[in-house]
């Protein structure tokens, strides 16, 4: 099963970093986040990545061709016509389909542009500017048993997130982005979607978390996977800061996998 992970767009600039990078590509640990959220599918035997970039997508190519220079250690030998010798080279077991989506295109024109590399199979869908340690083999057991188009997995924050309306069934009722929220569940991403999505997607202009989920929701094919663990967002140099410190005293709740 293939993971859409949406790192496209301009998003907030939480430092002069991200002048010249995305967000996604700020690093938490000498590590981009992006690589982060990658390293949290992996472990769940997740190899495949479809990532929907845009603002300075080029820096996203050029970190994934170079891989092998971020984990290995290099010999530079120019006394051998500028030979190269990799030592103790590591590589993920990922494939890693990097689309350029467009500079203004909105989240849902994203998800609709990298169709031709997802076919007619459900795929995970996640924002490449969080981490969360859900349990991924469950909330994906749990989008099959529910038979609908869409499952999303909710957190209780107090954020100004996508505020969801959750029946006692788990389906959510209703969904309205970026209001004032009191306790109330919100979306943390980390989705799984069936095809018929795109089905709910017009073209660029679309606003994911607007028009699709909010249908998704009327029509009962929205479902929620409740989870209480741990979840964080990176809008702001503060949460960045949260994140360092996690990693940096080896108490980041994200990190299952062995180094």
């Amino acid at each position: 099963m293939k993971v859409v992970i949406l790192a496209g767009g301009f998003g907030t600039r939480i430092s002069e970093e991200s002048e010249y990078k995305p967000k996604p590509m700020i690093e938490i640990g000498g590590m981009p986040i992006l690589w982060h959220i990658m390293k949290e599918y992996s472990y769940y035997g997740f190899h495949e990545f479809i990532i929907c970039a845009g603002y300075k997508q080029h820096v996203i190519k050029e970190w994934f061709a170079d891989y092998f220079l971020h984990t290995s250690d290099i010999t530079f030998d120019f006394t051998q016509g500028n030979k190269v010798i990799v030592h103790n080279q590591h590589s993920e077991p990922w494939k890693v389909t990097v689309v350029d989506t467009g500079l203004h295109t909105m989240t849902g024109g994203r998800i609709k542009r990298v169709q031709p590399y997802i076919g007619s199979e459900p795929f995970m869908m996640t924002y490449g500017d969080g981490v969360c340690d859900v349990d991924i083999e469950k909330l994906l057991a749990f989008h099959e048993s529910q038979g609908k188009v869409a499952t999303l997995t909710s957190v209780l924050l107090e954020q100004q997130k996508g505020i969801l309306d959750i029946g006692g069934d788990n389906a959510v009722h209703s969904f309205r982005e970026k209001s004032i929220s009191d306790g109330a569940p919100i979306n943390a991403g980390y989705m799984v979607l069936n095809p018929e999505i795109f089905d709910y997607i017009d073209g660029d202009e679309t606003v994911f978390e607007k028009q699709p989920l909010e249908r998704l929701a009327r029509e009962g094919q929205l479902m929620s996977y409740s989870h209480k663990g741990y979840w964080q967002c990176m809008d702001t140099k503060r949460e960045k800061d949260i994140l360092e410190g996690l990693w940096a005293q080896n108490r980041a709740p994200w990190k299952k996998w062995q180094d």
